[in-house]
C-alpha cells in the first residue's frame, strides 16, 4: 500500500447562487475526501464570487478497494441560525493518485469545476487544484509526525 499526502487548493468560487432573501451569503465550504473533512473560513460578506486562496492537506493511502477516490466540495451559505447549502461539487482524482504513485508526484492545474445543487442545477463554479505527493516510508514517518501541526494550522479534523 503506498501513502501519501493530497494538497487541495480552494482558490476561488464565481456565480453562486445566493440563498439569502435579504443581503449578502457568507460562503465557506466544506471539503470531504474519504472520512477527513475540512472547512474554510468563511468569506464574510464575499457574496456570490468569494475567494478563499487556502490550502489543505488530506492523508491518502492507495489503493483502496472501493476505488471512490473523489473530493467533495460542499458549499455552505453561513447564516445566524442554521447554515443553507448552496451546491457542490465533485472531483474524481483516481488517475491523479495513479499517475502519483507512479512518478512520486501529479498535480492538477487549477481548473474551474460546475457547482450543482441537489436537483442538478447549475449554480456556478469553483476554481480548485490538487496536488498529490507519494511518500516512501521513511518520509512517511517524517511526515505524520508533522501531520498533527500542519493539520491545526490549517484546520483539520477527522470525522466519525
Amino acid at each position: 500500500m503506498a501513502i501519501g499526502f493530497m494538497e487541495v487548493h480552494l482558490v476561488k468560487a464565481k456565480g453562486l447562487h445566493n440563498s439569502d432573501i435579504i443581503g449578502e451569503m457568507d460562503p465557506y465550504v466544506l471539503i470531504q475526501y474519504k472520512d477527513q473533512e475540512q472547512r474554510s473560513s468563511v468569506a464574510i460578506g464575499q457574496g456570490i464570487n468569494p475567494v478563499w486562496n487556502e490550502k489543505f492537506m488530506f492523508k491518502v493511502e492507495y489503493p483502496l478497494s472501493n476505488h471512490q477516490h473523489k473530493i467533495i466540495f460542499k458549499i455552505m451559505d453561513q447564516d445566524l441560525y442554521t447554515d443553507d447549502f448552496v451546491g457542490e461539487s465533485i472531483i474524481h482524482v483516481g488517475d491523479l493518485l495513479d499517475q502519483g504513485v507512479e512518478n512520486g508526484e501529479a498535480k492538477l492545474q487549477t481548473l474551474k469545476y460546475r457547482v450543482v445543487r441537489a436537483n442538478k442545477s447549475y449554480c456556478g463554479e469553483i476554481d480548485v487544484g490538487v496536488t498529490f505527493t507519494l511518500q516512501v516510508e521513511d518520509d512517511y514517518a517524517e511526515r505524520n509526525h508533522y501531520l498533527p501541526q500542519i493539520s491545526k494550522d490549517v484546520g483539520f479534523k477527522k470525522t466519525k
